[in-house]
């Protein structure tokens, strides 16, 4: 939006176009009301980023409609929890290019393929399991602009996999630890590098782990410092936080 915006203004001080006009093109800003939603499409202007559409709740017609109107402005696109039944079903009434993770639940669609965060960030889990939360973290980090790196099924039950890892891990300026069980692999990371932390506790794990609340009681009492804790399963919240860092 924020490119769009400084075209219009341009063109304007170039006599390229009438203030009239001009009026025209930004009938819908600062935001466009789709009767059951308002996109806030200043929200790119104030954020950085635009719009992201979560997708639990909305019925698959309300997310299309969303998401081709967050398009039609130019803006990158973002969707979040979209369980792969819906996105069959709102698939043609996508942009062609929109791509689809099934295991992050995220549809994505790059308009602005620019990186602009100033390092590298990095995504750690401690299993396979923890996989899809990493992956909405992974999806969320890239279409943010930003260069992510994967670092997956390197958690305390083996922590030799992890040591031969840090090597790349100390490369990040941020990392994102996504861990469920007792949730451990956080404290750990944090003690061996000197950049921010941020952990995801998951859902994974016997009964004793309550869907994710044992780890994320064991994060929120993580012994070394520069670790900072998001909700369970909440890898678009990690990322999203991780981007704002990168981007300092």
């Amino acid at each position: 939006m924020t490119s769009r915006l400084e075209d219009i203004l341009d063109r304007v001080a170039r006599g390229r176009l009438t203030p009239a006009a001009a009026l025209g093109e930004l009938r819908d800003y600062p935001y466009c009301d789709l009767d059951f939603a308002k996109v806030d499409h200043h929200r790119e202007l104030r954020k950085g980023f635009p719009e992201i559409i979560f997708g639990l709740g909305k019925t698959p017609d309300q997310i299309a409609r969303i998401a081709r109107e967050i398009v039609r402005k130019g803006s990158n696109l973002l969707a979040t929890r979209i369980e792969p039944d819906v996105y069959r079903r709102i698939r043609a009434k996508l942009p062609r290019k929109t791509a689809y993770n099934p295991a992050a639940r995220t549809l994505s669609l790059k308009q602005k393929t620019a990186v602009t965060g100033k390092g590298r960030i990095a995504i750690v889990t401690a299993g396979t399991s923890d996989i899809p939360v990493a992956e909405e973290a992974f999806v969320t980090c890239d279409i943010l602009g930003n260069d992510v790196v994967r670092v997956y099924d390197v958690g305390v039950a083996g922590i030799h996999r992890l040591l031969g890892e840090m090597d790349k891990i100390r490369r990040a300026r941020v990392v994102i630890t996504v861990a469920g069980m007792e949730g451990a692999l956080p404290s750990v990371v944090a003690g061996l590098v000197s950049v921010p932390v941020i952990a995801v506790p998951t859902s994974i794990g016997y009964g004793a782990s309550f869907k994710g609340l044992a780890a994320l009681l064991a994060m929120l009492n993580a012994c070394p410092g520069g670790v900072a804790v998001v909700n369970i399963d909440n890898g678009f919240g990690a990322a999203y936080l991780a981007s704002l860092i990168n981007h300092l």
